[in-house]
């Protein structure tokens, strides 16, 4: 009885919330009842009941006759929404006189040979309404003529269960635009998004497994509906859930569903473990051992807020957020080539003028707007005036910084980014967070997309080209005249030409990014349309908008797109960023995967979304807003360690998830970690030389050797439209690094700027060359290293020579060579022969840098028995300064030091 009353509860909330508590429009029942039988005189509608029908079989599915062959001569539109096409494919298999005889029936009955097997019984709901339909008149829809489909109401609106096996059953309302209303459950397809808390039956009955949350998701027409599904891990929820206190909005709102849950958040964490935290998320660098100090010793109450806002007035700040940007909106060294005159320059301009906004925290709307409305030139700016102000950042030693430019027109130039089918695609990636590439061909499986919508959306990004404007070849021509030069050179050998001019900062022609305006169709005085040359697309229709846009009515054609950003009711565009922000500090999205922000793939929790996308647009857009109500949140600064009610959350953000640190900050964590307190300190001024700034990406730029660290971490390669460019994944291959590469000993004996060359001082200590550690003589280590380098290079060497690449070839030989003659030099000796000094430090100066060891890398005190440990080893070394840097060596080798928790 009690769970009875519990299930009209969710009901009666569930109607209340969607206000379909409304008795003005009577709602069918289901076609399974009104068709239980042969003899019902209604005659069924093609789109309202056959689609979904052929989708609820199968038939159009991608195994089925959704395929893009299709199966035994007959296709369908996959996932549907095609209708013109499905219905001329079903029409030649239907016989109106006799319904019952109709082959596509005889195939669905089995009674014909038929791959996909038996579809439905005969006399059952679904024959009846095939063959209702078919003796109709086997009629179509009128798309622009019939009521649009509005919404599904879906009943309950949440389900919670709380034992196994319990099973609740869905109720699903169509909703359309004349009014009216049916029950369409039986019409629906359903699935779960995590079949291990519950799945669902093809009639929408949901059944209970183990405790968590999930979604299922509800699927009709062009309708995408998840429902929640909750079920408690814990005898702590609703009414008794334990009061935790939440004084920021963030906090409320996360616990307000784990009290649903009855998962307990964990303790905030303490002082070390919150900065080490904040500061590599927000900053991408490491707190310095005299940072932890002042930081620890600071007794204020509002000390962390104050950091936060230190930590975003930082240039680091900005440098690393860059980066992050520059992923998103696909800065990719190698699709810029040729759009610069300087090779790899694209990329820079690109990643300096997101770091300049960054840092004056310019409006995320307007940052977007700088490449949604990107041209190269400025308003006003003739060919010749663009030239001339373009000539000074591309010469040798360059004047001014592309950033003082108003917009980011390189965005458009990208060799990926050419077509409109491409351009649609990574634009609403980069901005709007959804993946509507399937829209491409067919209607979107997970989203409310069809092929019209991608191909109607495309035609706001047909009008912007790179190269070829109008003015371009008189104002190019007068250029090379004057320089001497034959306009008649293109491509390659035009640039060759003009490298030495270029680099001396003389004019010469630039190709530019421009936009065609559209113009309204011109008649003549009889009304009769007159040839035009302009081209230009003149109508678009944004995404889940009704009506075209009038594309003639604006200077730029992509000026409504900016607009609709803007103004969406959904708010795609602040959801998409905000959520990814949000990603970065919780190692997952409030939405995850962050790119996929489908109908489907619902928010983990809708309510902190809405809150945070609504006050992100409502603060201007302002960025740091987000980063403050993230950071002085109770759910961010809470500890990793976990309870026993939520270790195994890792969606509800109810303890810290340790995760690896990225790439670019891994490698600046170990030069900070083994540099002097001087060079340490420089660190969150002194950027752009750091690696969180360093501005090419692309796979090109990882194969490169220099760049072999980066890339083992999982740096963006930026060659598709996926946040999973960017691993965060750990491998055997960084451990081997970590363990052997030369960089890792280089950066640790480094003389000037090193901390062990500063230790070497303050403890009066000789720093040799070949002492004994923990793993052999340091030149052992190094040899193990060059001979691993070796390895690869003959590993590269080979693969040049399969492929007759004779420049690669050539330059592996040297490359091999080189490393020969390296480990030549370094080849450990013998023990008989090898150099080795005792030198004894004062103890209480050694036990300081055995504290700060700990300090600069995990960025905490050592624990006694850690500390204990460590001083034994130390002292125990023949020579001490060896056996701080085994120690220095060991600490960056701990998991502890490469994942952020």
């Amino acid at each position: 009885m009690k769970s009875h009353f519990g299930h009209a509860l969710l009901i009666v909330a569930a109607l209340a919330a969607t206000g379909t508590a409304d008795d003005s429009q009577k709602t069918l029942p289901p076609a399974a009842e009104r068709f239980s039988t042969g003899d019902v005189k209604e005659v069924p509608d093609f789109r309202r009941h056959m689609v979904p029908l052929l989708g609820k079989l199968g038939c159009n599915s991608r195994a089925c006759h959704g395929s893009f062959q299709g199966q035994g001569g007959f296709r369908l539109s996959l996932f549907g929404y095609d209708f013109k096409m499905d219905h001329e494919g079903l029409a030649e298999r239907v016989d109106t006189d006799t319904p019952a005889d109709s082959y596509a029936v005889q195939k669905a009955l089995l009674e014909e040979p038929h791959k996909g097997g038996k579809r439905f019984d005969k006399n059952s709901w679904e024959y009846n309404l095939f063959v209702k339909w078919i003796a109709g008149g086997a009629e179509t829809v009128d798309v622009e003529k019939s009521p649009r489909f509005e919404r599904l109401e879906v009943t309950p609106a949440e389900l919670r269960f709380q034992k196994d096996d319990e099973k609740l059953q869905l109720k699903v309302v169509a909703v359309w635009s004349d009014g009216s209303r049916e029950d369409v459950t039986c019409l629906c397809r359903f699935q779960t998004n995590d079949e291990v808390i519950a799945d669902i039956s093809t009639t929408g009955e949901v059944a209970s497994h183990q405790a968590g949350d999930t979604h299922v998701v509800v699927f009709y027409d062009n309708g995408v509906q998840p429902v929640p599904v909750i079920r408690p891990v814990s005898s702590q929820f609703g009414k008794n859930y334990p009061l935790v206190e939440t004084n920021t909005k963030v906090d409320a709102l996360v616990v307000e569903k784990l009290a649903k849950l009855g998962v307990m958040p964990s303790e905030i964490a303490g002082d070390t473990e919150f900065l080490r935290r904040v500061s590599l998320d927000m900053t991408g660098t490491l707190p310095s051992p005299k940072e932890i100090q002042e930081f620890v010793a600071d007794k204020r109450s509002n000390k962390r807020a104050l950091k936060v806002d230190e930590l975003l007035s930082q240039p680091s700040y900005a440098a690393w957020w860059a980066t992050r940007f520059a992923d998103w909106t696909g800065n990719s060294d190698d699709q810029l080539n040729n759009v610069t005159p300087v090779r790899s320059q694209a990329a820079k301009d690109w990643y300096e003028w997101l770091r300049v906004r960054i840092e004056k925290n310019t409006p995320y709307d307007r940052i977007a707007e700088g490449f949604v409305l990107a041209n190269s030139r400025e308003d006003g700016e003739s060919f010749m005036d663009y030239c001339k102000n373009m000539a000074p950042l591309y010469k040798k030693n360059p004047e001014g910084t592309y950033a003082d430019r108003s917009t980011m027109p390189h965005y458009w130039a990208r060799q990926n980014f050419r077509t409109p089918e491409d351009r649609a695609i990574a634009f609403a990636y980069n901005f709007l967070g959804i993946r509507i590439q399937c829209a491409q061909c067919h209607k979107h499986p997970f989203d409310q997309w069809t092929m019209d919508d991608f191909h109607e959306f495309k035609n706001f990004f047909v009008n912007t080209r790179f190269g070829g404007s109008p003015d371009y070849k008189d104002g190019a021509e007068k250029i090379l005249k004057g320089l001497g030069v034959d306009a008649k050179l293109k491509g390659n050998n035009l640039r060759r030409e003009l490298r030495t001019q270029i680099a001396e900062g003389v004019v010469t022609p630039f190709d530019e990014v421009w936009t065609a305006k559209p113009e309204a169709p011109k008649k003549d005085k009889k009304g009769k349309p007159v040839n035009s040359r302009n081209r230009a697309v003149r109508e678009a229709k944004l995404l889940g908008e009704a009506e075209k846009t009038d594309l003639t009515q604006y200077d730029d054609p992509r000026q409504p797109l900016m607009d609709w950003m803007r103004n969406d009711k959904k708010q795609l565009f602040a959801r998409s960023i905000v959520n990814r922000i949000w990603s970065c500090y919780f190692n997952i999205g409030i939405v995850e995967p962050p790119d996929d922000l489908s109908m489907a793939n619902p928010p983990s929790n809708r309510a902190l979304l809405d809150y945070l996308t609504t006050g992100f647009v409502a603060s201007g857009y302002d960025l740091k807003w987000v980063h403050r109500q993230i950071a002085n949140s109770a759910t961010y600064q809470r500890t990793w360690a976990p309870n026993e009610t939520n270790r195994l959350d890792e969606r509800n953000f109810s303890h810290s998830i340790p995760r690896r640190v990225p790439a670019e900050v891994v490698m600046d964590a170990l030069i900070a970690a083994t540099s002097s307190d001087e060079e340490f300190s420089k660190l969150h001024q002194d950027v752009l030389d750091r690696n969180i700034a360093e501005v090419s990406a692309g796979a090109r730029y990882n194969e490169n050797a220099s760049n072999y660290a980066l890339s083992v971490f999982g740096r963006s390669i930026r060659e598709s439209n996926c946040d999973c460019d960017r691993s965060k994944e750990p491998s055997l291959l960084q451990t081997v690094f970590l363990q052997n590469d030369s960089e890792i000993y280089n950066l640790i004996d480094r003389g000037k700027g090193g901390w062990i060359n500063q230790v070497a001082a303050d403890l009066d200590l000789r720093q040799t060359r070949t002492t004994q550690g923990r793993n052999g003589s340091n030149d052992a280590r190094q040899a193990a290293s060059l001979q691993a380098q070796i390895n690869r290079a003959k590993e590269q060497l080979k693969k040049a020579q399969k492929s007759n690449q004779e420049k690669q070839v050539a330059q592996a030989e040297r490359r091999l060579d080189g490393l020969r003659k390296a480990l030549a030099k370094v080849r450990p000796q013998s023990p008989a022969s090898s150099e080795v000094f005792t030198q004894k430090a004062d103890p209480e100066k050694l036990h300081e840098a055995v504290r700060e060891t700990y300090l600069r890398t995990l960025s905490r005190e050592p624990k006694a028995d850690e500390f204990d440990k460590a001083v034994a080893y130390v002292e125990s070394s023949e020579d001490q300064l060896s056996g701080v840097r085994d120690l220095l060596w060991a600490l960056l080798n701990t998991k502890e030091f490469i994942v952020n928790h």
